[in-house]
């Protein structure tokens, strides 16, 4: 394993958790040893392999390139390890206070957080989640950037790499300001959307991403695009008291309608759908605590959807 070759073996689970959750006390926790006892191992790694593992950013820690380049391989033949002697051990929540990494689209992140919270503070009040924003999607999101995540939850149409599993979907739908001087009895014609200037949220590379401009394009409409910008969470204060359109997940239309005096308007377009989606690095398959935790986005997905939950 180049780097690691002199490493003590036991270290190695330390290196894993370290890399994973990139702060001493919160890998303690998820080994189940004190903080004190990490930082000797962590000595001893720095020393064996030259470099600081750690640094600091503002007020949290980021992996060192050396550290980033080393995960992939820590993950690999811990898994190698367990796949040979059977080593995977049930994940208790309630026994094993665990602190999770997400990575998730702006839209996940205002749907989503919620909802999981009120899942987590029934079945698991001593897990906690850190969320981030998704990596940039260009030049793409690649393994090394999965691995650095438990989860990534991005919407269908973004081009993770990784295992996949659908949590929840929603519809785009037209939203306008009130007073949009194209508006008239609630609705939009064709020929309006083709006159109008658009503020876009492309959705990614994939062929299946959801994008009524392409919609528009099947139907000979060239529409304007006057502002693309990277996630649809901005896009209703950003149409808020101008003549502008746009598409947002219905959720988020909702959400927003009342606060900002906005219209969801009917149109001749067939309703795009959008997927969020939960993806992780093959190497996490195995790990119980990964599998939970999609487990209980599959509930709160349910509360999502439904606004109700059947409790276990």
């Amino acid at each position: 394993m180049g780097d690691l070759k002199g490493v003590d073996a036991n270290l190695i689970v330390v290196l894993d958790a370290v890399l994973r959750e990139r702060n001493l006390t919160h890998a303690g926790h998820s080994l189940g040893v004190t903080q004190s006892a990490v930082s000797n191992s962590v000595k001893k790694l720095r020393a064996a392999l030259d470099d600081r593992l750690l640094v600091r950013s503002g007020r949290q820690f980021e992996l060192t390139p050396k550290a980033a380049a080393l995960q992939p391989q820590v993950a690999e033949a811990l898994l190698q390890i367990d796949r040979a002697l059977g080593l995977h051990a049930p994940f208790d929540p309630l026994e094993m206070p665990r602190r999770f990494y997400i990575a998730t689209s702006e839209y996940a992140m205002a749907t989503l957080t919620g909802p999981l919270m009120q899942v987590l503070d029934v079945e698991a009040p001593d897990v906690s989640v850190d969320f981030s924003p998704l990596p940039p999607m260009h030049p793409g999101i690649g393994p090394a950037d999965l691995l650095k995540y438990d989860l990534m939850i991005a919407g269908t149409g973004s081009g993770l790499f990784g295992k996949r599993q659908a949590l929840y979907s929603d519809e785009l739908v037209c939203v306008v300001s009130r007073d949009n001087p194209w508006l008239r009895d609630g609705a939009l014609t064709i020929e309006d959307l083709s006159s109008m200037r658009h503020v876009v949220a492309p959705q990614g590379p994939a062929e299946n991403a959801p994008d009524p401009m392409l919609r528009l394009a099947e139907l000979g409409v060239e529409a304007h695009a006057a502002i693309s910008i990277g996630n649809f969470v901005p896009v209703p204060a950003i149409i808020s008291g101008t003549p502008l359109v746009g598409f947002v997940p219905r959720r988020l239309a909702e959400q927003y309608a009342a606060p900002l005096d906005l219209v969801i308007a009917d149109t001749p377009l067939t309703t795009p759908i959008v997927v969020e989606s939960a993806y992780w690095h093959p190497s996490k398959t195995g790990d119980p605590a990964v599998q939970w935790l999609l487990t209980v986005l599959r509930r709160t997905a349910e509360l999502i959807e439904f606004g109700t939950q059947e409790w276990p």
